[in-house]
């Protein structure tokens, strides 16, 4: 049994999801017209969190050689995952293709796909400010971290996948469902069709 809950308080709601999306575009737009690097980088920092649900240790980590695009490809692979693991992540076509984008862009020659002014690679301090930036101005409190689009990422597939435990463990690499079964406490279907039903039941 897992000894940790996950609330509805640490990861983001479908509107939090799409003001923090529409915050980050923004950004990226008046960037690129202005020929500036840094809010389309972390514009793609934003969504690969989103759309991987990788640890922000595996985001610094994360080197462009990692990222299978070639022959229908959309994977990652995690190459320092939580106890030295390796794992492979799937991502969808819409990130693929903000990947691409990103890569044709960019003009750091920094083999890791994440870089900072200063050095090729970003440190887990300078993701941690840049979402708090990005959050602060998608009009977020201060409670939130990186690790909420983790949790975020996980809420969303077990929705998206049907409610299925095994693949939400498969994405996020937990070496035990009993992990994964966090989400199943707070996303339940079961529970919302029967809360729902008491009412018809009283009438």
């Amino acid at each position: 049994m897992s000894a940790w809950t996950i609330t509805p308080d640490k990861y983001l709601h479908a509107d939090q999801v799409q003001a923090l999306r529409e915050t980050i575009e923004a950004a990226m737009l008046r960037a690129k017209s202005k020929g500036q690097q840094i809010a389309v980088r972390d514009y793609t920092i934003i969504e690969v969190a989103l759309g991987t649900g990788l640890r922000v240790s595996e985001l610094s980590n994360l080197k462009i050689e990692d990222i299978q695009l070639g022959r229908g490809q959309n994977s990652l692979v995690v190459r320092k995952g939580k106890n030295g693991k390796t794992g492979v992540v799937q991502f969808s076509t819409r990130l693929k293709n903000i990947i691409l984008d990103y890569l044709d862009y960019r003009d750091s020659v920094s083999p890791y796909l994440f870089y900072s002014e200063r050095s090729e690679q970003i440190k887990i301090s300078g993701l941690q400010k840049i979402f708090k930036n990005c959050a602060r101005r998608a009009g977020f409190d201060r409670r939130y971290s990186i690790h909420c689009l983790r949790h975020t990422y996980a809420t969303v597939l077990y929705k998206a996948s049907g409610y299925n435990l095994r693949l939400v463990q498969a994405q996020l690499r937990h070496s035990s469902i009993s992990v994964t079964a966090v989400y199943s406490a707070v996303i339940n279907p079961d529970i919302e069709t029967a809360v729902e039903a008491m009412d018809s039941m009283e009438k």
